[in-house]
């Protein structure tokens, strides 16, 4: 049976989950759109709570009419299927491959490190204070469906990570290829504001990625870190 009307209690749900943190904190679900990411998700072995599908698109789950789809989605273009999911969290960090984020507030650059995550097999993204919600729409689009690849955790600091940690930081200590690590928790801020000095105080290394400009883009750091530890384990 096909959905038909705006006032469908199924897709007010998506419309909170798409706008709302709040919902997604209180039911602890998201919403996954477009046919790559559900396959991503079907891949990595995600059933999904509920599954929907413009009307005689042909794709698998609830039908809605077209219209009614596009004004519940949260992309501007509208979408010809989406899904609801139940997040997933780890009861902690593991290693030895491990990206801690601290303060990284911007959700497109949360889905951006867990792409790289995955792409150099991180064993888990670790999400400290300040550092957007993993499973906010745009987070969950920028992942590429990496989201539902990499393990998630939550951590209020870095004392409990696998170590050794390093801290990037833009212009202190050595350049990262010269530890010779290869395993470490990389410790990344936001761009701006870079990681808190009591993070960087109790890590185990400091170092650096060698660039002529100040500072580079967190996601982009995050990616060429973990570029340079797996480069070094083989």
């Amino acid at each position: 049976m096909t959905i038909t009307s705006a006032h469908n209690e199924k897709l007010k749900e998506i419309r909170k989950l798409t706008r709302q943190r709040r919902a997604r904190e209180r039911t602890r679900r998201f919403v996954a759109e477009g046919e790559d990411l559900l396959a991503a998700a079907d891949a990595a072995g995600w059933d999904p709570v509920e599954r929907f599908c413009a009307e005689a698109s042909g794709l698998p789950g609830i039908e809605v009419q077209p219209a009614l789809l596009a004004a519940a989605s949260g992309l501007g273009s509208g979408t010809r299927a989406l899904a609801i999911y139940e997040e997933r969290w780890s009861s902690g960090p593991t290693g030895p491959l491990c990206v801690y984020l601290h303060g990284l507030a911007d959700p497109g650059n949360v889905g951006a490190v867990l792409r790289s995550a995955q792409a150099f097999a991180a064993d888990s993204v670790v999400l400290g204070p300040g550092t957007a919600d993993p499973y906010g729409p745009k987070a969950v689009r920028a992942s590429m469906g990496a989201v539902f690849g990499v393990a998630l955790a939550r951590a209020e600091d870095p004392s409990g990570l696998p170590t050794p940690t390093v801290a990037l930081v833009a212009d202190r200590g050595p350049a990262l290829r010269e530890l010779g690590l290869e395993a470490a928790t990389l410790l990344i801020g936001a761009e701006r504001d870079g990681l808190p000095e009591p993070v960087v105080a109790g890590a185990t290394h400091t170092a650096r990625i060698p660039i002529v400009s100040h500072s580079l883009n967190a996601a982009m750091a995050a990616a060429i870190a973990l570029y340079e530890i797996t480069r070094m384990a083989g």
